[in-house]
């Protein structure tokens, strides 16, 4: 279990990226939904000890993070935003080297379970080719691979999905959804749908504060009947902007529409529509904006 209580965080140029920070998680997919700059990739390396904490405290099962930032990198699997390899390295190289690091040092128990690794993210076949040459979804796989040494009780991956294709979104959510089942897995996204399809529990995140936590699907019905749809004249979105409640605007067969909330029925040709996660977590920022 991950008990993260009142995390605040500002930085010398005076911006706070955490404020009052506290969770709670078990094991399981959780996911962070927030858009760029809110403070998320903050609050990650916090968890994984590359930075402290002004004030507040973290443990992990019996784990004082702050206090014993090794025993937690013992546990700790971490993909970070932005990461690098060595380019002329190749991906069972690179992996043989970290699994070594990490205490396997049987030779052949460590190429066996390194073999294992690039079978589960689907690399097995480019083991030898160098990282340098892997496409943006092969570097996140093999980053994934990378965070999976050690059977980690706590995984932390920030953005992952960020740039991937369908067909890599497809099989990197297929593998999230397997490691949630023996470990926390906090996933750290700005992408509505990652969420949608792999958690469980999620909380919304904006200018380093969680606005709200709980499970996906009951946080998206308590806008049941307040979410309405227009197909507007793209000249006129700043007047629907100013007499509504806009949550998102988007173009559908070429047509610009935009979804409002509304707590009765607006009239004026709005529809009502089947709510989603997005219409909620717009919902949620416009709120905090407003």
């Amino acid at each position: 279990m991950l008990k993260i209580n009142n995390l605040n965080k500002t930085y010398p140029n005076g911006t706070q990226a955490l404020k009052n920070v506290s969770l709670t998680l078990e094991n399981g997919m959780f996911g962070l939904l927030g858009p760029n700059g809110a403070g998320k990739s903050s609050l990650m390396r916090t968890i994984a000890t590359l930075q402290m904490a002004d004030t507040g405290s973290i443990h992990f099962d019996d784990i004082d993070v702050f206090k014993q930032p090794e025993e937690l990198r013992k546990v700790l699997g971490y993909l970070p935003q932005d990461f690098g390899v060595y380019p002329k390295v190749s991906a069972e190289m690179m992996l043989n080297h970290i699994a070594k690091v990490k205490g396997i040092t049987n030779a052949a128990e460590r190429k066996g379970y390194v073999a294992d690794l690039l079978n589960k993210v689907n690399l097995y076949k480019f083991r030898n080719r160098n990282l340098g040459d892997y496409s943006g979804g092969m570097r996140q796989r093999f980053g994934i691979a990378q965070a999976l040494i050690g059977n980690p009780k706590l995984i932390i991956v920030d953005e992952p999905t960020a740039g991937l294709d369908p067909l890599e979104r497809n099989r990197f959510h297929n593998l999230l959804s397997e490691l949630g089942e023996n470990a926390v897995v906090i996933l750290s996204t700005h992408i509505v749908d990652d969420v949608t399809n792999l958690c469980k529990n999620m909380a919304v995140f904006a200018q380093g504060e969680i606005l709200v936590q709980g499970n996906p699907q009951e946080l998206s019905d308590t806008l049941n009947n307040k979410v309405f749809r227009k197909s507007i004249e793209k000249g006129t979105l700043e007047t629907y902007n100013e007499s509504h409640t806009v949550l998102s605007n988007y173009l559908r067969g070429g047509s610009l529409n935009i979804n409002i909330f509304s707590d009765e029925n607006p009239g004026d040709d709005f529809e009502p529509i089947n709510n989603n996660l997005e219409d909620f977590y717009f919902y949620t920022i416009n709120q905090k904006q407003a």
